[in-house]
């Protein structure tokens, strides 16, 4: 008996129903459909560099590409077709960020090596050029051992105060988890001082 409830229960999730029985926002709500257009994110993918061309050069280079504010098109015809993503970056993040960074470390395991690098971020303004806090976002090139040098690299990245490892063609990057970090920091300068 209990196959039988759970092969219901699991033919119930699986359950997708056909089109034309689907309740859409273009019916009932046409201006939140167009909303969601608006605001959709598209996660650019990058094509990382092969395990046999990769240097440490090469992965802070790829790295900054991915977290750059400006992509850089060549052509004219390049940039009108692929305007989209000129405009929508991997990374949502507000041009009044600044950042800069650093390779860190090598690092030889049995089934591979990986590369630490790590981007600091901060938001400069004319009353405080010098920010108060930031927030650093560390990144992992992983090359396998047992992959083919053709295949190309892994990159992982995870927040400072975060042990989520995260994918960059995976998710899309938010400003908000560097606000968080940053007004985390502050108000905890703030409580020690008042000791």
């Amino acid at each position: 008996m209990d196959k039988e409830e759970e092969k219901a229960a699991s033919e119930e999730k699986d359950h997708i129903p056909p089109e034309n029985e689907r309740s859409g926002t273009d019916k009932c709500l046409p201006e939140a459909k167009e909303k969601e257009k608006e605001t959709k994110h598209f996660i650019r993918s990058t094509l990382w560099t092969t395990a046999k061309n990769f240097t440490v050069e090469r992965g802070w280079q790829q790295i900054e590409e991915l977290i750059s504010h400006h992509s850089q098109i060549s052509s004219t015809r390049q940039r009108e077709s692929q305007c989209d993503a000129f405009i929508q970056q991997t990374w949502d993040i507000h041009e009044s960020w600044l950042h800069h960074s650093e390779f860190l470390k090598e690092e030889e395991l049995k089934d591979s090596k990986r590369y630490h690098y790590r981007a600091c971020w901060g938001i400069p303004t004319r009353r405080k050029p010098i920010p108060q806090a930031t927030a650093s976002v560390y990144f992992v090139i992983v090359i396998s051992k047992f992959r083919p040098d053709t295949a190309p690299v892994e990159v992982f990245y995870r927040l400072e105060s975060s042990r989520l490892i995260r994918r960059p063609e995976q998710c899309q990057f938010r400003e908000k988890w560097l606000k968080d970090i940053i007004e985390n920091k502050i108000a905890c300068t703030e409580r020690l001082a008042f000791r």
